[in-house]
């Protein structure tokens, strides 16, 4: 059994594949990594984010340069997912407080890219997929031509509870892993980890 993830972009997973990492109840299938895309995210069904998403990744189009994140796989198994591509991509940034409170930086700036989500399937996590997946984003995004790439993490303390739902955005050690550097603290629960390449 393989320990190490196999990390592709998810244009060569197929839509099947990257399903079965997102499931078919809870929070990753309803959302489909539409959160930060969409200004009316509640309104719209679960199954027009899956459509969304399906357009983005390009899944099943090998020889496509252009997806929106990355798949994991052990032993051939789909297993996690990572949403990884220009800040200018997610229109619901502008608004935020994170990743922009405290910072001077051009929101239009597309040479900044963002890694905003983690999904791993149920019965792998806790087996170092969100690591190898926010490793990967780093080549994954100089190689298309990032200026920079950041993460948004959730600050977590030893024995502190969280769903899962808020650990979608990983966490400060899985950025920092990855060579992810503090650049700002927006809130008290979250921290803006970059690379400038």
């Amino acid at each position: 059994m393989t320990t190490t993830p196999e990390i592709v972009p998810a244009n060569e997973a197929s839509w099947e594949e990257l399903q079965a990492v997102f499931g078919t109840r809870g929070d990753p299938a309803r959302c489909q990594c539409q959160w930060f895309k969409h200004p009316d995210w509640r309104s719209v069904p679960a199954s027009e984010h899956a459509e969304q998403l399906r357009e983005q990744t390009g899944c099943g189009q090998p020889g496509d340069r252009a997806t929106s994140g990355l798949v994991a796989y052990l032993d051939g198994e789909p297993v996690g997912w990572c949403a990884v591509e220009p800040r200018t991509a997610y229109s619901r940034m502008p608004r935020m407080r994170v990743p922009w409170t405290g910072r001077n930086e051009d929101k239009t700036d597309d040479g900044v890219w963002s890694v905003t989500c983690f999904v791993v399937r149920k019965g792998f996590r806790r087996r170092g997929i969100s690591y190898a997946l926010a490793a990967a984003t780093v080549g994954f995004a100089r190689e298309r031509g990032a200026r920079a790439i950041e993460g948004y993490p959730i600050l977590t303390r030893p024995g502190q509870e969280f769903t899962w739902g808020e650990l979608y955005v990983g966490t400060r050690s899985v950025f920092a892993a990855a060579g992810f550097a503090e650049v700002s603290r927006p809130t008290p629960r979250r921290a803006v980890m970059r690379i400038d390449f």
